[in-house]
């Protein structure tokens, strides 16, 4: 049985794309974001994604959370945070800050984990893992 995105939190949702959506193109948004149809291009956003276990997205997607309990084809990069409920399936690379994965995820794709630049000491780190560390923000 899978997790429901727990839509009761103190944070409303402020826009949410019904079952029956489908949307092709470039989604921007800035606030908070719940797609349960399909969705086909790539989404850019500083807020929170939620991607229900009904939604199939191919798309790249950058944004600042997101929780994923649908089907993910596409990179993922996540400034904040990334959550994966036991329902979700990514098929593509990750980047985030901070990760949780349910049991019985499916992942297919590699993970890197993005450093918070604030702790990159530049005098003592060399110059091939600083710009490594700098690429990753």
């Amino acid at each position: 049985m899978s997790k429901k995105i727990n839509k009761n939190s103190p944070n409303k949702m402020a826009t949410t794309l019904g079952r029956e959506t489908v949307f092709a193109g470039i989604m921007r948004f800035t606030d908070s974001l719940q797609i349960n149809g399909k969705l086909e291009g790539e989404i850019i956003s500083t807020g929170t994604l939620y991607i229900e276990d009904s939604a199939v997205i191919k798309a790249n997607i950058q944004v600042g959370s997101i929780v994923v309990a649908g089907v993910v084809h596409g990179n993922i990069v996540a400034s904040d945070k990334l959550e994966i409920l036991t329902s979700g399936k990514v098929f593509g690379n990750i980047r985030t800050a901070r990760l949780r994965i349910a049991d019985g995820v499916v992942f297919k794709g590699k993970c890197e984990m993005i450093r918070d630049p604030k702790t990159v000491d530049i005098f003592s780190a060399g110059v091939e893992k600083l710009k490594k560390t700098v690429g990753g923000v």
